[in-house]
């Protein structure tokens, strides 16, 4: 693992996350109405203490239908409350009683729907963090998350991506390398997350010590704000460049895999320089089936509040689009320590 540089200097400041799991709260947020029929059980539950892939094969057991059958839309910690969507196909069956399954979750709601949930389908998270022990001068505390909610964060993958201690991490190193074989397609598949997001956290990080990060450069990939469109930018115009400051752009970096680079110039010579400094990762993505993607450099914080209820507590609010670490917004606030 490399070293993250911060985009805002490393904070003064020092606080406590996670000392009780109702510090630390997330719940989904999907802007598509759900139909009231169909094959497909959608659940809203609400959970403390159980990561997601547990909770699903619990409802699956409830079920009784195999924990394939049971999707949601993405990872939720197990330190923390927080509410998802969970569905479960149940053709020409009923639903069957959703409650007291287990204390360490509670189905909140049942809805049918005509499909199932996929991976990623939620537009957002909603977050309500409570820093406890907070030492260190709380204007300071305010005008730091001031600078966060105007300026964004850079928009690198969390720390949990790679596992315990870098593990995932490791891992994919012995397997693109050849000297670990791993059949498990799911493990397999966190491997090649954490090898492609560690190629797209050293990108970041080059273009934050060049002052880059929000910055259009010759060769850019642009992305547009709020999806996923994307397209070459060239030597960038003056117009261009005040879309990317005005935050209706954002420049981008690779999630490596097989195919021609998007970029071009300086843009594609930094990601190219970087790439090779990782040689297994940069010839073993490709060759493990992955294709080249893009990812934006910048995260910008939505509904942003800041509460100080008394000395030493803060509480944030804020909103991430699918696929955006908290812990990546906090770093850039406070030197946390998980209890």
């Amino acid at each position: 693992m490399i070293a993250l540089p911060f985009a805002h200097d490393s904070p003064p400041l020092r606080g406590r996350l996670r000392v009780a799991p109702e510090d630390f709260q997330v719940r989904e947020m999907i802007t598509f109405p759900l139909d009231g029929a169909g094959e497909h059980a959608w659940l809203w539950v609400r959970k403390c203490g159980a990561n997601t892939d547990w909770v699903g094969k619990r409802l699956a057991e409830r079920a009784g239908v195999a924990p394939g059958a049971v999707s949601y839309a993405g990872l939720k910690d197990r330190h923390a409350v927080t509410e998802q969507w969970f569905s479960v196909h149940l053709p020409g069956k009923a639903d069957p009683d959703w409650t007291a399954i287990h204390p360490d979750f509670t189905v909140l709601e049942a809805v049918r729907h005509s499909r199932k949930l996929r991976r990623g389908a939620l537009s957002s998270n909603h977050f309500r963090i409570t820093i406890r022990d907070l030492a260190g001068d709380p204007a300071v505390l305010a005008a730091r998350w001031q600078t966060i909610a105007t300026a964004g964060v850079p928009n690198y993958f969390g720390e949990q991506r790679f596992g315990r201690d870098a593990g995932n991490l490791l891992l994919a190193e012995a397997m693109l390398g050849g000297t670990e074989k791993v059949r498990d397609h799911h493990q397999r598949g966190l491997y090649l997350s954490a090898a492609r997001s560690a190629l797209f956290n050293a990108v970041l990080a080059r273009r934050i010590g060049e002052g880059t990060w929000n910055q259009l450069i010759p060769g850019e990939v642009l992305m547009l704000a709020g999806s996923h469109s994307i397209f070459p930018a060239g030597e960038g115009d003056a117009a261009l460049r005040q879309r990317v400051a005005d935050f209706d752009l954002h420049p981008t970096g690779p999630l490596w895999g097989a195919g021609e680079l998007l970029s071009s110039g300086a843009a594609r010579a930094l990601e190219e320089a970087v790439a090779d400094e990782w040689p297994i990762f940069r010839d073993g993505l490709p060759a493990a089936g992955l294709q080249q993607e893009r990812r934006a450099l910048r995260l910008l914080v939505a509904e942003a509040r800041l509460e100080l209820p008394e000395p030493g507590v803060a509480i944030l609010e804020f909103q991430l689009p699918a696929g955006a670490y908290a812990t990546t917004v906090l770093r850039e606030l406070i030197q946390a320590t998980d209890s």
